[in-house]
């Protein structure tokens, strides 16, 4: 019986600290809007998208329409245009460019609420391309190294594109099938959660793939909306997960997201 107690122990233990948890997510379609936008110094038309949240995780954001939104500086003040084929995205013109020591407001109405937030640009700067390799099973390709995770004085998010619809072989594909995506982050702190993060599905890509590469400059709260976001989804679920929590944000009361203001600078590579 002796060599058997240890498990029953054990047992006794890990069942123990098993507990159903319930976690209704509250309906907040009435009160509360999602607002993702991010400024940049490039000249284009610049979007804010405004949504619900979602009351199912794998569900899509219904669109808020018909708000009223303004973009204004010290000087000047943009009005935005709804868009009627994508609904909840509103657009400056095409000539809009964010100017650097210059401070901006997003003004928000729809339904006699109001929103806003302010926000200003951390300058940019020039970075080393980044590193991929050859698999070590077949021919493709995958990214090595983009950036440091970690740095104190200039954090960044880290836009990496890569398409291959132009490679021999792949030009009858579908050319959104033959195109990724990735996100990469440098931020001012160094998390636990963050090290041991769970592993993320490695995209691969062939020789002669074009790879764009963006860096946006982050400010201190910028950053710090990130890192909350961060530690509510990709870092959750590793060996060291954190308590929930609500993600920070610089929006008025009754809107979550975050309003941001980048610099950009880039650089495109062919994979030879």
């Amino acid at each position: 019986m002796k060599q058997w107690t240890p498990y029953i122990i054990l047992m006794i233990i890990l069942t123990g600290c098993v507990k159903k948890a319930d976690f209704p997510i509250p309906d907040h379609t009435s009160q509360l809007i999602v607002v993702d936008v991010r400024l940049t110094d490039e000249q284009k038309a610049q979007s804010v998208r405004i949504t619900y949240p979602m009351s199912d995780l794998n569900g899509t954001p219904q669109a808020v329409t018909g708000a009223s939104v303004l973009i204004s500086n010290a000087d000047s003040l943009w009005i935005l245009k709804e868009d009627t084929i994508h609904p909840g995205y509103y657009f400056t013109d095409s000539l809009f460019v964010a100017l650097l020591n210059t401070s901006y407001t997003l003004q928000i109405s729809r339904q006699n609420r109001n929103y806003s937030a302010k926000a200003s640009m951390v300058p940019g700067k020039v970075f080393n391309e980044l590193i991929y390799k050859k698999n070590e099973n077949d021919e493709w390709y995958h990214i090595d190294w983009v950036a440091s995770a970690f740095t104190v004085d200039n954090p960044a998010m880290w836009e990496v594109t890569i398409d291959w619809s132009v490679v021999p072989g792949f030009e009858t594909q579908d050319p959104e099938s033959c195109r990724a995506r990735l996100l990469f982050f440098t931020l001012s702190t160094l998390d636990v959660s963050q090290i041991f993060a769970p592993v993320m599905e490695q995209t691969t890509f062939p020789a002669g793939s074009i790879i764009e590469e963006k860096r946006y400059s982050l400010s201190s709260d910028h950053t710090g909306f990130l890192r909350d976001l961060l530690l509510e989804t990709n870092w959750q679920g590793s060996m060291f997960p954190t308590a929930n929590a609500n993600v920070s944000t610089n929006l008025s009361e009754g809107a979550i997201g975050y309003f941001g203001v980048c610099a950009v600078t880039e650089l495109s590579l062919v994979v030879e």
